[in-house]
């Protein structure tokens, strides 16, 4: 016996995703529907050898289904989102909305299992910021061994991560590039982006940060432990799909980089690639498609007593978004509701 699954959203880059993904980690769907707004009605997306039509997500009834998987933005998630739960469809939400509600548990599977079962209070589960979820995946497990005092993150962000706009843009500029007579000037971000880094990633805030470094510091401390001081940098850059990540962690007690290594090649969800020879690490272009969170660099930061350093690297539409939001509703099934 499976489950009847709702994924809304199911015409964006995530929610195609997330079809992709239920298909391949053969998660046990008795029944599935896809929705999307009145513009994108009736398109049609594949679930693995099927093709399935959208439903219209304004009048769709969530009467019966056990859970819904949303990828529809803060905005129709506050408006649909409570509709779904009323009526006992468990909402996994990809937006930023309840991520930072004490009532709405946020969870990364490898991380934080054990919150699944804070979802009751309003039926909804969020999924963390793609350049947290990665992150904590890493830090959890050195965390365990450790304890981690402070953690410095660069991120290098792809242009997925601003959805299909974002890389419509790159692909537009990088071509202008080579024709002059066909200016393409920037729409989705605050500069040109081909051939260039934007250390800006949503808005900024009176402290001079951004709202996406807000959030990587907000979430680890709800996901992992509020203790962790977290200073973040984001940048968006020129790469289509997968994140990256330059991380220093500073910890209570010693942890020598060796015995780091083997705890993350440990780790679920984790794999280590780190030789100290050309191509011994991972860059985005290979983690793409990929489950993983790929660590690599991994060493010890010399200007410190107790200091890591490591790179860290994910395709963020997967580990980042769709993957993620699958493995929350594997562990919804497995730890709570118990039909598949």
């Amino acid at each position: 016996m499976g489950y009847r699954v709702v994924v809304a959203g199911a015409t964006g880059n995530v929610g195609r995703e997330m079809l992709n993904i239920l298909a391949e980690r053969q998660f046990p769907v008795d029944e599935i529907a896809v929705l999307a707004s009145r513009k994108s009605l009736g398109t049609e997306v594949m679930f693995g050898d099927k093709t399935l039509t959208t439903q219209d997500l304004d009048t769709f009834d969530f009467t019966g289904w056990d859970m819904a998987l949303f990828a529809i933005g803060s905005d129709a998630t506050k408006k649909y989102a409570p509709k779904a739960a009323r009526v006992g469809c468990v909402v996994i939400d990809n937006s930023s909305l309840y991520r930072y509600d004490h009532d709405v548990p946020l969870i990364v599977p490898e991380v934080n299992p054990e919150a699944v079962h804070g979802y009751a209070k309003k039926n909804i589960i969020a999924n963390p910021n793609c350049s947290t979820a990665q992150m904590v995946v890493a830090l959890k497990p050195l965390h365990d061994r450790a304890k981690i005092k402070r953690v410095v993150v660069s991120t290098y962000q792809s242009v997925s991560g601003a959805g299909k706009n974002g890389i419509d843009e790159l692909w537009d500029q990088t071509k202008s590039i080579y024709n002059p007579t066909d200016d393409k000037p920037p729409k989705q971000f605050t500069k040109q982006i081909a051939f260039n880094v934007i250390p800006h990633i949503d808005v900024f805030l009176d402290d001079g940060s951004t709202k996406e470094e807000w959030k990587m510091v907000a979430e680890t401390k709800k996901i992992v432990d509020p203790s962790i001081k977290v200073t973040a940098t984001c940048v968006r850059v020129p790469v289509f799909v997968g994140h990256s990540e330059a991380i220093n962690i500073e910890f209570e007690d010693h942890l020598d980089e060796d015995e780091a290594r083997d705890i993350l090649r440990e780790a679920p969800g984790i794999m280590v690639i780190d030789k100290r020879e050309d191509g011994g690490y991972v860059t985005p272009v290979e983690c793409v498609g990929d489950f993983a969170t790929f660590i690599s660099r991994i060493r010890q930061d010399s200007t410190l007593d107790n200091g890591l350093n490591l790179w860290c690297v994910s395709d963020n539409l997967r580990k980042g978004a769709a993957l993620n939001a699958v493995q929350i509703a594997e562990l919804l099934g497995r730890e709570v509701l118990k039909k598949g």
